[in-house]
């Protein structure tokens, strides 16, 4: 089961992307104005540790109890709280515009519950509020950087424009890029990046 994969993965002793924020997430995060901020698939709490000491009041959700453990260790270690709750993130109450920003840190699901959760974070974002999202595209199967071996699901900028048709799309690029991320992510890797607004 996948549960099980990610639980034995996070078990481990080392964080599986390391301790330090997502690129783009840190370069994106620092210039919007803290507030209430949810991280879905967060895993270990890397982005939400840096958030949550750069102002933001952060809830993490991810399905996996160890990356819990972990992602608290990791907050106790920096001196900030963070709220984290075990869930699968099509099942994670969404509580409509209750959030200033939201993040998808390299979270992959099948193109059913992607577009499911997807619509829940947009009715759960504010008003003016920000999403950002960082994901391999559908070239990473070809990588072994990290990242999913079904290429369903991967992603196209196709599926952005047509997830989040009703916001105001800010940027959304393909890249190339080097990974450096914990022993998990590393080296040459295809991504996506997409960043949008909710409108007033």
């Amino acid at each position: 089961m996948e549960n099980d994969f990610w639980n034995s993965r996070y078990s481990e002793p080392d964080y599986a992307y390391g301790t330090e924020p997502n690129d783009y997430f840190r370069k994106e995060i620092i210039f919007l104005a803290p507030g209430k901020l949810l991280l879905p698939g967060e895993g270990e709490g890397r982005n939400a540790v840096f958030a949550a000491k750069s102002g933001w009041n952060v809830t993490a959700v991810d399905f996996s109890e160890q990356a819990q453990i972990k992602a608290l260790k990791l907050a106790k270690d920096n001196n900030v709280n963070i709220n984290y709750f075990v869930s699968s993130l099509e099942d994670y109450p969404y509580t409509e515009n209750e959030y200033d920003a939201i993040a998808f840190i390299f979270v992959h699901f099948p193109p059913d519950i992607r577009e499911k959760v997807h619509q829940s974070a947009v009715k759960s974002l504010k008003k003016g509020g920000t999403i950002l999202i960082e994901a391999f595209s559908k070239l990473q199967i070809k990588n072994q950087s990290g990242g999913p071996k079904d290429v369903t699901y991967l992603y196209s900028i196709e599926d952005f424009e047509n997830d989040f048709s009703g916001l105001e799309i800010e940027t959304l690029s393909d890249s190339r890029i080097q990974l450096c991320e914990g022993p998990y992510h590393k080296g040459i890797a295809d991504v996506i990046r997409f960043k949008a607004v909710k409108p007033h």
